[in-house]
């Protein structure tokens, strides 16, 4: 008798070569997109509403927190230096000019599109690669692969993802765990 599926919906395209590939590059992709869609919904909901889109774009939890936007900027920032740092190349400079709605959705749009340049094979030697923070400061910092990817890199992405939803929520949008969670 076959076993069956504990997670019947979830995508099996993980391979067993790459395990840092695995728990980052799709994990990251499903919540950018989630978030473009959270996004998209608040753009939606400030049209609806007849509120200025600056009044969520600017939003904040508390007075000494990033807003909305520098929010979804630095999770975009993670993500391709994540993805990056462990395929061993080159992290790209991006500017930070987004001032709207449509300009977060184009940054969103990049960010998985340099996620999904990379290809599983690119982190086969990821394990052994060192990666330094900050390099050639007094707040340079090495980390092993992993240590890096799980200790550092991941809670840093899903905090800025996290903080986003979180704004918009607590202004109002409807949105809920599924949203955040996106489609896995």
């Amino acid at each position: 008798m076959p076993v069956p599926a504990i997670v019947p919906n979830l995508k099996s395209e993980f391979t067993m070569t790459s395990p840092l590939y695995n728990a980052s590059v799709p994990v990251m992709q499903q919540m950018l997109r989630a978030l473009s869609d959270v996004l998209k919904k608040a753009e939606d909901h400030a049209t609806q509403k007849s509120i200025d889109p600056n009044a969520l774009l600017q939003a904040r939890l508390f007075p000494d927190m990033f807003p909305l936007i520098r929010q979804v900027q630095i999770a975009s920032d993670f993500s391709k230096g994540i993805a990056s740092r462990l395929a061993g190349a080159e992290v790209p400079s991006w500017p930070d000019t987004e001032v709207s709605f449509a300009d977060l959705q184009a940054l969103l749009a990049k960010a998985l599109a340099h996620l999904e340049s990379f290809k599983a094979e690119q982190f086969d030697l990821s394990e052994s690669r060192e990666i330094v923070l900050r390099p050639g400061t007094p707040k340079e910092k090495k980390l092993t692969a992993s240590a890096y990817l799980l200790h550092y890199g991941l809670p840093q992405f899903f905090f800025h993802v996290t903080t986003a939803y979180a704004i918009l929520r607590h202004n109002g949008i409807e949105i809920g765990k599924r949203d955040y969670m996106g489609a896995y």
